[in-house]
């Protein structure tokens, strides 16, 4: 895994190594995960990765906003937004990341 930011090849890599399936099969099996937790986001589900944490979709009401360099208000339509929170595990592993 190179640089800072984990890529999907990266990940099929990473299954590639360690689980013993072909390049190919990674790369589809890595694709098939993150289709079904598209899928199930779209379909406004929630997806809990267990010791991960949970993406979940949220609705945004319309609300009125303000240009700040301008300071004119513009309407800001409702939306759905993608949220992500961690869990317990996942927050208490990337703190001790942060203690050297």
């Amino acid at each position: 895994m190179t640089g800072t930011t984990l890529t999907r090849m990266d990940l099929s890599e990473a299954v590639f190594r360690e689980v013993g399936l072909s390049r190919n099969e990674s790369s589809d099996l890595v694709e098939s995960v993150l289709q079904h937790m598209s899928d199930a986001l779209v379909a406004g589900q929630q997806v809990k990765i267990s010791s991960f944490g949970t993406f979940s979709v949220r609705e945004k009401s319309a609300r009125i906003g303000r240009n700040p360099k301008t300071g004119e208000e513009v309407p800001i339509h409702p939306r759905r937004v993608l949220t992500f929170r961690p869990s317990h595990l996942m927050k208490d592993r990337v703190a001790s990341g942060n203690k050297s």
